[in-house]
């Protein structure tokens, strides 16, 4: 591989894909604060144990994705795989429990050693919320219809289908995962090799597996359902109630499960077509024994993340930014002058692009490449008038104008 390549799962964001990626970033950071979310950042490595913690020690992400790296000192650090464990971990280090609830958003990038392939990069971006220290099913619900508000506002949400499902609490989880044990190690010999594995360490991520043969066995498997005590039915009719109130469409997923035990309650995703296998958009739960399991104390939290290459590959052509004003300058004192009309301009809140070197013909190419609305053209002729000749670069015709009403002229155009 050529070191001027990108390393495999990694892409340049040039500007037209950079448009795509603000486009959702900036709506949903917006949007999030309309919701009282605030924005944060944590650092994009972590002392492993971070992630071993949170994500379990044999689970795929932490046994065959993570980047992981041995510091001088002994200490092991990985790039952050996800941010939910970052937020705990912040929450913790700087005693936040202390002003619950806290509403946290985030956009940043997260690493995976996966394999490429469409809507899935080693190094890829999430925009994030959490809402830490919330037990009751409102903040399910306020969080998946912000979910929701963000993918309405970015055009997509019509190419998306909200799945939900509940995992219940502690002693319904317990219940229905030796329930599932008894009856995938009758029919072990029809499961994969990873499934096999799974039923040792992680019963519940076999619901996941996409492997023809287990799907089969899957499709017999006790029902979570028969299982949920009256607490976790109660939770999830309130979630599934607030939900209905404000129009939220759903389709109930019973084998959309999360393998590890501070998952609870809420499990939901924000599904979609048009990406072939990496079909989840924007996706979420309860966590509500997280940050316990960290060290921390007892918090309740609940969140979501969503992959923003994945969201700006369904969304339509977002808007053009705003067209720039060419200044053409021919000669010294000409640059002298653009220099201090270009300042003045930007300071105005006008865009503004210089054209650098060359002959008239050569700048106003540059001033159609970056599709300028119009050009201002300084030579001394129009210096010694005190003037500068405006172009509009859509119709062609041009005016002088007076270097003192320059602004004003432009500014109404």
């Amino acid at each position: 591989m050529s070191a001027l390549q990108p390393v495999r799962g990694t892409h340049d964001l040039l500007p037209d894909a950079m448009r795509r990626h603000r486009a959702v970033v900036d709506l949903a950071r917006m949007l999030a604060e309309r919701y009282g979310y605030h924005e944060m950042a944590t650092p994009i490595f972590e002392f492993t144990e971070v992630f071993q913690r949170t994500l379990g020690e044999t689970s795929d992400v932490v046994t065959k994705e993570m980047y992981t790296f041995a510091l001088r000192e002994g200490d092991s650090i990985t790039l952050r795989p996800e941010n939910t464990a970052g937020v705990a971990r912040a929450l913790i280090t700087h005693g936040l429990q202390q002003q619950l609830p806290c509403k946290f958003f985030y956009a940043g990038p997260m690493f995976r050693h996966e394999r490429p392939q469409k809507g899935r990069q080693r190094q890829f971006h999430q925009i994030g919320i959490e809402l830490l220290g919330v037990a009751e099913p409102l903040g399910d619900v306020e969080i998946i219809a912000l979910g929701r508000h963000i993918l309405e506002a970015l055009g997509v949400a019509d190419d998306t289908t909200l799945e939900l499902n509940t995992l219940g609490d502690l002693d319904s989880r317990v219940a229905y995962r030796a329930a599932l044990v008894e009856y995938f190690r009758d029919r072990a010999d029809a499961l994969s090799e990873d499934s096999r594995d799974r039923l040792q360490r992680n019963p519940l991520r076999i619901l996941d597996s996409k492997d023809p043969g287990d799907r089969r066995v899957i499709a017999e498997a006790p029902r979570f359902d028969d299982h949920l005590n009256a607490l976790s039915q109660d939770f999830f009719g309130r979630v599934c109630a607030g939900l209905e109130r404000l129009g939220i469409p759903f389709e109930r997923n019973p084998r959309l499960v999360r393998g590890l035990d501070y998952y609870s309650h809420t499990a939901f995703e924000f599904t979609t077509t048009r990406l072939g296998a990496q079909g989840t958009v924007l996706g979420g739960g309860r966590y509500d024994g997280l940050v316990e399991t960290m060290g921390g104390p007892s918090v309740p939290g609940v969140g979501w993340a969503a992959g923003i290459e994945r969201l700006a590959l369904l969304l339509q052509e977002p808007p053009a930014p705003p067209r720039p004003i060419a200044l053409v300058p021919l000669g010294e004192a000409a640059e002298g002058e653009a220099l201090q009309i270009a300042d003045r301009l930007r300071r105005a809140g006008q865009v503004v692009e210089l054209t650098y070197g060359g002959n008239l013909k050569k700048r106003l190419k540059r001033a159609n490449t970056v599709q300028a609305r119009a050009a201002v053209l300084l030579g001394e002729e129009e210096l010694a008038r005190g003037e500068a000749t405006v172009r509009d670069l859509d119709s062609g015709q041009q005016e002088s104008v007076p270097l003192d009403a320059l602004l004003a002229r432009l500014a109404a155009r």
